[in-house]
């Protein structure tokens, strides 16, 4: 039974979205007006407000289902129905949906990144580019997630996705540490074919007209590079909060939540990324561990793994894989310092 369908809950994710569309128009249109480039300071204190935007909304939405559940039809009538242990259940299943789509967040990271430095874009438009790229991944991670409330809904379709993340899991715990050659990127190669790329920046233009010809700037070919990876991103984030709960309004308020703050914690991270060598291994655990509750440990479980493990579970990989990052990233400063 889905404790939030969606023709019920309907308001719900339009009073959600509005939040979010409000939010992200004072993002741009009042504190990040003037493109500028953001200091680790201000990147930080950001990420925290996104934090804990984040978790003010699992409190409160604690405290709504556990309203709901105790006052309304059907709960008051489900045999057995334990209102405050299932509210309890439902915000653990989003905070750890959070935790688990922030964490996968950082592969994208790497690829901003990576992406800024093929298309020399100057950290002072960086900004704006994330901020429509996210709001295009918004809508995505929408489309992906209601596809997947439907999807989900057959054993091997499951199954299949649960194999996918134990498949793609092990494949980055192999795949090395080499960066991304983007000069022979099938994708890019493909961008420079179908736009007419004006090869300098005017500012922070996406289009620019040159001699009567509409030309893209390389802060569009960034952008549209980012959008697409982000798609790819997906067919493995949503699956992995799927794993976890069954909700799709927990996976919407969770994967957006995590998305809205990406923005933030990259330039908070832009300049440290490379003493974090270690966490591709907690993100490859994780995406193993989410794929075997898929495909093995949920049915295990009698129907659900406990979300309490697998939070502890994720945040132990995750938190385990920065620890040694850390530890092992001192200990070289050290030795190339005597």
């Amino acid at each position: 039974m889905i404790l939030f369908p969606f023709s019920e809950y309907w308001w719900f994710y339009a009073g959600f979205t509005a939040f979010v569309l409000v939010v992200l128009a004072l993002d741009l249109g009042v504190f990040h007006k003037k493109a500028h480039e953001v200091s680790f300071k201000e990147a930080s204190i950001w990420t925290s407000v996104w934090i804990g935007l984040a978790l003010v909304f699992n409190y409160l939405f604690y405290l709504y289902a556990q309203y709901k559940f105790s006052t309304h039809e059907p709960y008051t009538s489900m045999a057995g129905f334990d209102a405050d242990a299932q509210a309890k259940n439902s915000a653990l299943e989003f905070l750890t949906g959070f935790v688990v789509e922030k964490s996968l967040a950082i592969d994208n990271i790497f690829v901003f990144a990576v992406v800024f430095a093929y298309f020399g874009i100057p950290k002072v438009y960086q900004h704006r580019i994330l901020f429509w790229g996210i709001l295009g991944a918004l809508v995505f991670r929408a489309m992906f997630i209601a596809m997947g409330s439907i999807l989900m809904q057959y054993h091997w379709i499951v199954i299949f996705f649960g194999a996918l993340l134990i498949l793609t899991g092990f494949k980055m715990f192999f795949a090395g540490t080499k960066p991304q050659n983007m000069e022979n990127n099938f994708v890019v190669k493909q961008l420079k074919k179908v736009f007419r790329v004006h090869p300098q920046i005017e500012g922070q233009k996406f289009f620019v007209k040159k001699n009567g010809l509409l030309y893209v700037t390389p802060l569009f070919l960034a952008l549209i590079f980012l959008e697409l990876s982000d798609i790819i991103f997906a067919v493995d984030s949503v699956p992995a909060i799927f794993a976890l709960t069954k909700e799709p309004l927990i996976v919407f308020t969770s994967n957006i939540f995590a998305i809205l703050g990406l923005r933030s914690m990259y330039f908070m991270l832009a300049g440290v990324m490379d003493r974090f060598a270690y966490i591709k291994y907690g993100l490859a655990s994780v995406l193993v561990f989410v794929g075997l509750k898929m495909v093995w440990l949920n049915e295990a479980f009698g129907g659900k793994f406990p979300i309490n493990w697998s939070l502890a579970i994720i945040a132990t990989l995750i938190g385990s894989s920065i620890l040694v990052s850390l530890v092992i990233d001192r200990k070289n400063n050290a030795n190339s310092i005597s």
